[in-house]
């Protein structure tokens, strides 16, 4: 190859590995909006919506979450605190419920707060119906999307990242 090639294909390869850093840096999340009531998922970037993703929630209605077993969605500042690779939904990330506030609610209650609330896919062995698990509500209090849309939010999402559920 002529050295003015290799020199211009250099340079191209150089400058596509920066913008793709760039794009990639521009991309991470620092922040889940998740509306309940509009069934809508926002992963912001610096107050900046990167991409709307529209959710199933918990069964149980729009209310939020008083207790073990209410198939309610929790409403409150939470943070991924967990990944599950292996979990019988196509990947999951777990959020911090329940948090103080809402293990001294159920206390005030008498009744147990429940645990193990997700953002996560489809259930293993049913990526075949896709957009369609949104016709309806249908998780435990969980939050859910398609297992490709679960794969790019799993990607874009650091442990740690804070995610704000209303109603």
């Amino acid at each position: 190859m002529a050295p003015m090639k290799l020199a211009l294909l250099t340079a191209s390869l150089l400058l596509i590995s920066v913008l793709n850093a760039l794009a990639a840096e521009q991309q991470k999340i620092d922040r889940i909006l998740v509306v309940k009531s509009q069934h809508r998922l926002q992963p912001l970037n610096g107050g900046t919506v990167v991409r709307t993703y529209t959710v199933a929630i918990g069964r149980g209605g729009v209310a939020p979450k008083q207790q073990q077993g209410d198939h309610k969605t929790p409403e409150r500042i939470y943070r991924i605190d967990r990944r599950k690779a292996n979990s019988r939904f196509h990947r999951a990330l777990r959020i911090s419920y329940p948090n103080d506030a809402d293990r001294e609610r159920a206390r005030q209650l008498g009744v147990d707060p429940g645990g193990d609330i997700m953002i996560h896919g489809i259930m293993n062995g049913f990526r075949w119906i896709g957009s369609m698990h949104r016709m309806f509500d249908w998780t435990d209090g969980c939050i859910a999307v398609t297992d490709e849309e679960i794969d790019e939010i799993w990607a874009l999402v650091p442990d740690g990242t804070a995610v704000e559920i209303r109603h």
